[in-house]
């Protein structure tokens, strides 16, 4: 699947070790990385395991139309579906997760 970041912020801490461990910790760090070597990994995001440890779900509320999987609690990758230009496509409840090919790393959150 083809990963985008949000935030030229987000993309420093997230493709760097050391950052990623300042920011994060290092086991949070460890577990991000997993995450994203198995969203990089995925042709769509209905191969990322919807059960744990990574637990793809669709969100609701104010981050409808999102997804997230799993990091070290009570962290999650918020991730939203995007074309092949890395545009955010629009909120639909109808979206499939075997349609989506192209993602956008939002934000890591505690969200709860």
């Amino acid at each position: 699947m083809v990963v985008f970041i949000r935030t030229t912020k987000l993309a420093k801490v997230l493709n760097a070790d050391a950052e990623l461990r300042r920011v994060y910790g290092a086991a949070n760090a460890r577990v991000i990385r997993l995450r994203l070597a198995v969203l990089r990994a995925v042709a769509n995001l209905a191969e990322v395991p919807s059960v744990p440890p990574d637990r793809r779900h669709a969100l609701a509320g104010e981050y409808r139309g999102h997804f997230a999987v799993d990091a070290r609690h009570p962290f999650r990758i918020v991730l939203h579906p995007c074309g092949p230009d890395g545009v955010r496509l629009s909120a639909r409840r109808s979206l499939s997760p075997r349609r989506v090919t192209h993602i956008m790393i939002v934000d890591i959150v505690d969200y709860h």
